[in-house]
């Protein structure tokens, strides 16, 4: 969008005697995309560009056309009509990444090389420091409300635990920025499917085991952690996931099965055992919600282990199902 500015692609234009204020027109669009290599031809092009209108990034001016074609109509960035939508995901986004620059300024000393649990990590920091940083810096006035910033970053996939067997607490736990806000993405990104179903090391946020490059070490996410026994499995982002008894994850989806295999066996969640009966009993201190969780196009972003009762063992922070309000 900054480039587009920069280079007058985007400006006031004027139609039928009205003028309409910083838009672009479709088919100059497409020649840009093509002239600065960000897609290799004229199809292409225009998917990319309907990804951005799909998600709300652009719109037509008059909010006529939901379908971009490569032709002289105007359209506009919602970030410069003021239009864009800021729900809670985004704001908790461009928090981070403001975040992010203010923690890798030169005159930060807060990242720094340590250990926890006899392994170095580059680039952490102390989860107790952190907020104390967050205090000085005007981000929180008190340390719950900077805790539960935290918490947020973490769920949101912004920064993680340095071995993610933790959530984020105020504590002398390590932590790292787990996303690169510099990296410059490109637009081409956005068709490349499989970084969104493959495990990745940096912006993943429901690998239950990432994958080393030794496969030795391994890393659990939030609640779950290693046990004695491994399970060979093949583990995605985000699937609909299935578990028998006390057996190791596995991918319901046929087109994944490709996937490399992932080290792979969480520990239960539940404190205790629970039965149904105790469940369903008066006076329990439990409480009976239902939720109404709509899948998409790599599943509900949940697993559940157990039987009679069942229970839930992990929550994709980005996925339906966090979004219908599940939890562990």
């Amino acid at each position: 969008r900054l480039r587009l500015h920069e280079e007058k692609v985007i400006k006031d234009r004027r139609h039928h005697l009205k003028t309409y204020p910083n838009c672009f027109v479709a088919k100059e669009l497409i020649d840009w995309l093509i002239d600065h290599k960000e897609a290799s031809d004229r199809e292409t092009a225009i998917k990319l560009v309907q990804k951005l209108l799909d998600h709300s990034i652009i719109h037509h001016v008059c909010d006529e056309h939901k379908e971009f074609k490569d032709v002289k109509l105007f359209y506009r960035f919602r970030k410069d009509d003021g239009t864009f939508p800021l729900d809670n995901e985004v704001k908790v986004f461009m928090r981070g990444q403001r975040l992010y620059e203010k923690l890798m300024s030169s005159e930060n000393t807060l990242l720094q090389a340590r250990e926890e649990e006899g392994v170095k990590y580059e680039r952490t920091f102390v989860a107790s420091e952190f907020i104390d940083w967050l205090i000085q810096e005007g981000e929180a006035t008190t340390r719950t409300e900077a805790e539960q910033l935290g918490r947020r970053l973490l769920e949101h996939g912004i920064i993680q635990h340095v071995s993610n067997k933790h959530h984020f607490m105020d504590s002398n736990l390590l932590y790292q920025c787990r996303m690169n806000f510099r990296r410059r993405r490109r637009l081409m990104e956005l068709l490349t499917e499989k970084s969104r179903l493959m495990p990745e090391s940096h912006d993943s946020p429901f690998c239950l085991r990432k994958q080393n490059h030794d496969n030795r070490k391994h890393t659990s996410f939030l609640s779950v952690s290693p046990t004695k026994e491994i399970k060979i499995v093949s583990a995605v982002r985000r699937s609909s996931m299935s578990s028998c008894g006390s057996s190791g994850y596995f991918s319901s989806s046929p087109t994944l099965s490709s996937s490399p295999p992932v080290l792979c066996n969480p520990k239960s969640v539940l404190k205790r055992p629970v039965t149904a009966d105790e469940l369903l009993m008066p006076g329990a201190p439990y409480v009976r919600k239902t939720f109404t969780i709509v899948g998409d196009a790599v599943g509900w972003g949940f697993v559940v282990r157990g039987s009679k009762p069942c229970h839930i063992q992990a929550v994709d922070p980005s996925g339906p199902a966090a979004a219908a309000g599940m939890k562990v």
